[in-house]
């Protein structure tokens, strides 16, 4: 997978995409990340990329030509229409779709090139939204300062569902989320800590009852902590 970044700020990215699972699966070639500078696609002096919006209001609005332009220049589509059935233009903004472990999946399963639009100030034109972007994604119900937070969550979110980013097959399957519901409760030595004890069922060795017990306790969790996720 190709994950292209457009931003006003590309140095945000510069060591945080260096750590951990991202930083494994770039070393592996399981991913590229390039965070690209918005102000390289303008065509005046000052490399201006907003312009106040029409019909007066607050705050600057991101023009759509450098955006059209960069798009371009990384997807060779100039509209929607003309991306690939497996390229992505996907504008982080607060009025997009939620952000889901299954929409993190069918990006992951479907997508071999991903342009993140990282929306500032008001946002962008929405020419770009209109005829660019197949995929207006929010990462919750409130509003950043910027998309790149944003773009960092998702980029987290994709990489480590792809195959071999983890250490184990099966453990983007077992967590929260992956079922419906959220994750059952983990535990590791020593068997009591401060006279809490961990469930002797989890230490019995019986992988049957083990398995019932995680199950029941994700069901509880689900029902305490998002009982939206059981509707």
């Amino acid at each position: 997978m190709r994950i292209d970044i457009i931003t006003i700020f590309p140095e945000f990215f510069r060591d945080v995409l260096e750590y951990g699972i991202v930083r494994r699966a770039q070393v592996a070639g399981l991913v590229q990340i390039a965070a690209h500078d918005l102000r390289q696609w303008t065509s005046d002096k000052h490399h201006v990329v907003d312009d106040r919006p029409f019909g007066g209001g607050d705050g600057m609005v991101l023009k759509a030509e450098p955006i059209f332009a960069g798009v371009e220049a990384l997807t060779g589509a100039t509209k929607r229409e003309d991306l690939a059935a497996d390229q992505r233009v996907v504008l982080l903004s607060p009025q997009g779709k939620v952000l889901s472990q299954s929409l993190a999946q069918e990006l992951t399963e479907t997508t071999t090139q991903l342009v993140l639009l990282c929306g500032r100030y008001e946002g962008v034109d929405e020419r770009v939204v209109d005829a660019l972007v197949t995929d207006e994604v929010s990462i919750g119900d409130y509003v950043l300062s910027g998309g790149e937070p944003a773009a960092l969550v998702l980029v987290d979110a994709l990489v480590r569902l792809l195959p071999g980013a983890l250490g184990s097959d099966t453990s983007a399957v077992f967590e929260s989320f992956s079922e419906g519901l959220l994750d059952c409760p983990h535990y590791t030595r020593p068997p009591e800590f401060r006279g809490m004890k961990v469930p002797e069922v989890l230490l019995s060795g019986n992988h049957k009852e083990i398995e019932r017990w995680r199950r029941d306790a994700a069901l509880a969790k689900t029902r305490r902590n998002r009982p939206d996720l059981l509707k």
